[in-house]
């Protein structure tokens, strides 16, 4: 490697997107009123959802990244991930009858209130199965700009 590479990958370095992620479960109950009667939904066929209009158990996996501004982490895992945690267990927030992508944005916004001007992405999975992921962008860098 010759100096200038070496120069762009310490540049690259620098400048890279510091993020932790911790990951969590809770058990809630689901409901999809519309699939029960939707004809897009209620099928009747190998397609038919209809029995997600009732009330149904998962476990919900969640994975959460957020930004650190340097390598010696000002948001330290454990705590970030007891903090989440808690906010179900004091019933600061509810999951039931929401769904992925409702749960996610009530989780960010509680979190972007503690951890204000951070890029947030979080992933709400049904089972670990299937599930949705919402990035919550502080900016979008521009494609291009050459470090």
């Amino acid at each position: 490697m010759n100096q200038e590479q070496r120069e762009q990958v310490e540049r690259i370095k620098q400048h890279a997107e510091r993020k932790i992620w911790i990951t969590f479960k809770k058990e809630g109950i689901h409901k999809y009123p519309a699939a029960a009667t939707d004809p897009s939904l209620a099928t009747g066929d190998e397609y038919d959802v209809s029995f997600l209009g009732y009330p149904h158990r998962h476990i919900f996996h969640f994975r959460v990244w957020i930004d650190v501004w340097h390598n010696d982490r000002d948001v330290e895992f454990i705590q970030f991930k007891r903090y989440l945690e808690n906010l179900y267990r004091d019933g600061t927030l509810q999951l039931d009858y929401k769904s992925c992508e409702m749960m996610a944005d009530d989780l960010y916004l509680q979190i972007a209130d503690k951890y204000p001007g951070r890029a947030v992405w979080i992933e709400v999975a049904e089972d670990g199965e299937n599930g949705a992921l919402i990035k919550y962008e502080t900016h979008r860098p521009s494609l291009s700009v050459n470090i």
